[in-house]
């Protein structure tokens, strides 16, 4: 891989965490609001708040991170698999750290939180957007310019 790669790729985990954080702050508030003035279990919390900050993600790191063109059912349908073994076994887990071990909620939610970051990154980037990176129109205007600034450069 090339300095030019990899700085390419830099950027791409950059981008993946500073929406991831503000995907974060939309579960951390929603489950807070939820958590502090409902009365519903840990799970209905939790579950709540994961698909809002799913649904943003996703949204965000599909165009900016990622600059995928392919076809948007099928990458949810993707992500959905990911979500449908990660969801019941945080939830299934947090749900007895919060309720018999007594674990602290919040501390539980962060754990789930940075899990969910680490493993959704790698499944993002190899497995749901690996073989459609860089192919929609924000990515092609920035490989035109970034010609065009190359072509500049040789011309001078």
């Amino acid at each position: 891989m090339g300095d030019k790669e990899k700085k390419k790729e830099f950027l791409r985990t950059i981008k993946f965490a500073l929406f991831s954080v503000s995907a974060g702050i939309i579960q951390a508030v929603s489950f807070t609001l939820l958590n502090e003035f409902t009365n519903f279990k840990y799970w209905i919390c939790y579950l709540t708040a994961l698909v809002l900050s799913v649904l943003w993600n996703f949204t965000l790191n599909r165009k900016f991170t990622f600059k995928s063109a392919n076809n948007v059912p099928i990458a949810m349908l993707k992500v959905a698999a990911y979500y449908a073994v990660f969801t019941p076994a945080t939830t299934l887990l947090g749900t007895y750290l919060v309720d018999t071990v007594g674990w602290n909620e919040y501390l539980v939610t962060g754990l789930n939180m940075l899990l969910n970051f680490t493993t959704e990154y790698l499944y993002d980037r190899f497995f749901v957007f690996g073989k459609s990176l860089d192919t929609n129109d924000l990515a092609k205007k920035e490989e035109a310019k970034a010609l065009e600034k190359e072509n500049n450069i040789k011309n001078e």
